[in-house]
C-alpha cells in the first residue's frame, strides 16, 4: 500500500511540476482575464448601442395643458415603482390638432425620437396607440390615465401618507430566494470550473501516449497508479488556479460599494459557514470524476482529431448533467432532485445545490463516499481499457475466458 501511494504521488508530482513550471501555465492562469476582457469589450459595445436607443425612446400624450398637469403628477407617483433599468420611457406632451387620432399617428412617426406608445382622447375612455413589442408602454399609459383621473378628482396631494421602513432580518437569516440563488451559483460555478479545468487531462494523456512516455511509465509503475497520479497532478493544477482566482474575487468583493453588497446580502446557503468546505469537496469530486473520464478518453486517442471526436460526446453528456442539476436546484424536493443526487456524474452539482437549499449535513457525508467510490471505479476502468486496448496486455475479457475454457 505504501509503495503504491509513493508511486502515485511520484507521478502526480512529475505532472504537476511539468505543467506549472512552464511559460504556458501563466497564459492558462490568466485565460479568464482574457475571456473577461473580450466579454467586457463586447458588453460595453452592446450597452452603448442599447443605451443610445433607450435614451431616445418616449411615451407621448395628446392632450391639453390641464390634462398634461394631471398626467405629470400621476407619472411622479407611478414611476418610482419601477427599477431604474426597467423604468418606462420619458413622458412627453403632444399638442392636439383638429383630429387627435391623426396627432397620435404623427407622434408615432416622429424622426427625432422613438415614440413607443401614444395616449389620446378623454382620460375616462382613452385610446393607446403602441408599436410592436411595446405592450408595457401601453399598459403604463393606461395606468397613468387611471391615476390622473384620481388626481383630478381628489387634488394633487395623494390620499394616503405612507411611511416606508426597511426590515433587516439579520446576518444569520437566509431567505428562500437567497438559498435558491446560492444553489444556482454553486451549480454554475462547479460546472464552469470542472469543464474548463478537467479538459487538460485529455491532451496530456494523448501527448504522452504519442511519444511513448506512457508505456515507459506503465512498465515501471502499475497503470492504476499512473492514472491516479496524473489525476492528482492535474487536480493540483486546478487547485492552484482556483486559489489564485478565489483570492482575487474575495479581495475585489471587499471593495464593492455598500449598495451593491446589500443587494447580495440575502444570497446565502442554508448550511451556513460549512458551505465553502462542502463546495470545495464537491469541486474535488466533480473534477476527479470528469478528469478520470477525460484521462480514459485521452488514453484511447492518439491524434487531436480523435481527442475532439471522443471529447464532444462527454462534453454534451456533462452539459446534460448540468441541466439536470439546475432542475434539481430549482426543485429541491422533487424526484428530479433525487435522481440528480444519485447519478454519479450529476451528484456533485446536485448535492452542492442541496447544501444551499437544505441545512442537513449528514446526506453530504453519504454523497461524498458514493462519489469517491465512483472515482475509484472510473480510474480502474480507464486503466483497464488502456491496458487491453492500447498496451494489448492483461487478462482477457470474461466472455473470451469462457469460450477458451469451452474449447
Amino acid at each position: 500500500m505504501n509503495k503504491s501511494v509513493r508511486q502515485t504521488m511520484t507521478v502526480a508530482r512529475r505532472d504537476l511540476i511539468a505543467t506549472v513550471f512552464t511559460p504556458t501555465f501563466l497564459i492558462f492562469l490568466l485565460a479568464p482575464l482574457i475571456m473577461m476582457s473580450f466579454g467586457a469589450v463586447g458588453g460595453m459595445g452592446a450597452a452603448t448601442m442599447a443605451g443610445s436607443s433607450i435614451g431616445k425612446m418616449r411615451v407621448a400624450v395628446v392632450g391639453e395643458p390641464a390634462t398634461w398637469a394631471a398626467l405629470q403628477t400621476a407619472d411622479r407617483q407611478v414611476r418610482p415603482m419601477f427599477r431604474r433599468s426597467e423604468a418606462p420611457p420619458q413622458l412627453i406632451l403632444v399638442t392636439p390638432g383638429a383630429d387627435p387620432a391623426k396627432s397620435a399617428t404623427d407622434a408615432m412617426r416622429r424622426k427625432d425620437v422613438e415614440v413607443t406608445a401614444t395616449l389620446y382622447g378623454p382620460l375616462g375612455a382613452p385610446t393607446v396607440l403602441y408599436a410592436a413589442n411595446a405592450g408595457r408602454s401601453a399598459s403604463y399609459l393606461a395606468a397613468l390615465a387611471e391615476t390622473a383621473i384620481r388626481v383630478e378628482r381628489t387634488g394633487v396631494a395623494p390620499l394616503s401618507q405612507v411611511t416606508k421602513v426597511e426590515f433587516k432580518a439579520g446576518a444569520t437569516r437566509t431567505t428562500i430566494s437567497g438559498s435558491n440563488q446560492a444553489a444556482f451559483f454553486a451549480v454554475f460555478g462547479l460546472f464552469i470550473l470542472t469543464l474548463m479545468l478537467a479538459g487538460q487531462a485529455v491532451g496530456t494523456m494523448a501527448e504522452e501516449r504519442s511519444n511513448k512516455v506512457i508505456e515507459i511509465l506503465a512498465a515501471a509503475v502499475p497503470l492504476e497508479s499512473v492514472f491516479l497520479g496524473k489525476l492528482i497532478g492535474m487536480f493540483g493544477v486546478a487547485v492552484l488556479f482556483v486559489a489564485f482566482w478565489g483570492t482575487i474575487v474575495v479581495n475585489v468583493g471587499q471593495m464593492l460599494p455598500a449598495s451593491l453588497a446589500r443587494a447580495f446580502a440575502d444570497v446565502g446557503p442554508a448550511v451556513g459557514p460549512v458551505f465553502p468546505l462542502l463546495f470545495l469537496a464537491y469541486f474535488t469530486m466533480a473534477y476527479l470524476l470528469l478528469g478520470a473520464v477525460f484521462l480514459g478518453v485521452g488514453a484511447q486517442a492518439s491524434t487531436p482529431r480523435e481527442i475532439q471526436m471522443l471529447s464532444l460526446p462527454i462534453t454534451i453528456f456533462q452539459v446534460a448533467m448540468f441541466g439536470l442539476s439546475q432542475a434539481a436546484a430549482s426543485q429541491p424536493d422533487s424526484m428530479v432532485a433525487r435522481i440528480a443526487e444519485i447519478l454519479p456524474f450529476s451528484s456533485p452539482f446536485a448535492m452542492a445545490a442541496r447544501a444551499a437549499n437544505r441545512p442537513e449535513i449528514w446526506p453530504h457525508l453519504l454523497a461524498l463516499g458514493w462519489q469517491a467510490l465512483w472515482v475509484g471505479l472510473t480510474v480502474w476502468l480507464g486503466a483497464r481499457l488502456f491496458r487491453r486496448g492500447v498496451l494489448q496486455s492483461g487478462s482477457p475479457a470474461f466472455w473470451k475466458r469462457k469460450r477458451a475454457a469451452a474449447a
